[in-house]
């Protein structure tokens, strides 16, 4: 018993841990023996469209509106889609007021962003769509770089380059920035070598042509790249399409967010993941190592955590196992408020990892998160 606890404990440890040193180190591999360079053989796109959905953005909208009129200004033929998703906060009246520069579309009730965003694609024949969030700044000076990659026939998507604008201003804003470091890393390994697996719907674009309208209680960024990495087209990531975002600063904000992401990607998991299975060995194998073993990481921790109870139990007795379950938990609780900086962004990272597990867990519950609420600490 303890030899087969010993091996579960070492499985879940190499499977938890796989997604952030293994996978990568094997695309390192991997790209010193080839690399999948970008042919710029074609024609740039000839038109363009930014598409935004919100939602009580009353905000951010006025810097939002103002930075896609000077990235219109930068492309050739934009058009700018805006979506709300019946917002209350005097949001619809500004666009409303803007709307001789702006493609407007209103939602009577709250329907979801997959929705919206299915309905401003029906408004563009634009050649290349450029997706975007409503507190997302793309840098104007950079985004006619997006049309370089689209001169490669094989290229469907192209996922920016984000950056958080606040990592000091607490340790929820320091992990996810420090976090989105790493992601962004893998991406551009992904891309050297294979594909992206997704992207984030802060700043990514696709070719018109490619969209599959999202279901409605489908995660809309991650479906709209999901299909085209299904399709055979690859994902690219653009180091010089650039934009910029407020992290969350606060904890219950970040951890909410999380569980509501995890849910909906799941979801979007579930229904894709037959099409998934057809794309290919390398493409399986970067999509289970990227997205699936992450979103199950929490659960590999917990088994890990329950083996190693069990074995000291085998080894101390039942005095040993409820010394050791009592550590752990005073150990989960005083890590949770304490302020010591390096203890608390440790347990940012746990509990991130818990809160994703979490929505793995509403997922298959059969939970939605068709709508959404926005986290006040990023906007602020």
């Amino acid at each position: 018993m303890m030899i087969f606890l010993a091996a579960m404990l070492l499985i879940c440890f190499l499977l938890a841990v796989h997604p952030y040193t293994t996978y990568p180190l094997s695309l390192l591999a991997l790209k010193a023996l080839r690399r999948n360079a970008i042919a710029p053989i074609g024609a740039a796109p000839n038109s363009y469209a930014i598409a935004c959905c919100v939602y009580n953005e009353r905000q951010v909208i006025e810097a939002k509106v103002a930075n896609m009129l000077a990235l219109k200004e930068r492309l050739p033929n934009c058009q700018l889609l805006v979506h709300s998703d019946g917002s209350s906060d005097g949001t619809d009246e500004f666009l409303r007021a803007h709307s001789d520069v702006l493609t407007l579309s209103f939602a009577e009730r709250r329907a979801g962003k997959s929705t919206g965003m299915n309905a401003l694609m029906r408004k563009t024949s634009a050649e290349v769509v450029i997706f975007t969030d409503a507190n997302v700044m793309i840098d104007p000076e950079r985004v006619a770089n997006v049309g370089h990659y689209f001169r490669d026939p094989k290229i469907g998507c192209v996922t920016g380059h984000l950056s958080y604008t606040n990592p000091d201003e607490s340790a929820t804003a320091w992990t996810g920035a420090r976090y989105w470091r790493f992601e962004e890393w893998l991406k551009q390994l992904e891309s050297e070598t294979g594909s992206v697996v997704g992207a984030d719907g802060s700043i990514f674009a696709i070719r018109r042509r490619l969209y599959t309208p999202a279901p409605a209680d489908i995660i809309d960024d991650f479906h709209t790249s999901m299909s085209i990495f299904c399709s055979g087209h690859r994902i690219v990531r653009a180091e010089d399409f650039v934009a910029y975002e407020r992290a969350a600063t606060v904890r219950e904000d970040e951890l909410r967010r999380k569980v509501r992401i995890s849910c909906r990607a799941f979801n979007c998991h579930r229904l894709l993941w037959p099409r998934i299975l057809r794309s290919g060995v390398l493409p399986v194998y970067m999509y289970t190592s990227h997205k699936l073993l992450r979103w199950l990481s929490g659960y590999f921790v917990a088994l890990g955590m329950i083996c190693t109870a069990l074995m000291v139990g085998l080894a101390f007795g039942p005095a040993g196992f409820l010394a050791f379950v009592a550590a752990l938990v005073l150990g989960i609780v005083l890590a949770g408020r304490t302020r010591l900086p390096l203890v608390s962004k440790i347990w940012e990272g746990v509990a991130a990892t818990a809160a994703t597990g979490a929505g793995v867990y509403k997922s298959l519950r059969g939970e939605r998160f068709q709508t959404w609420t926005i986290a006040a600490s990023t906007r602020r």
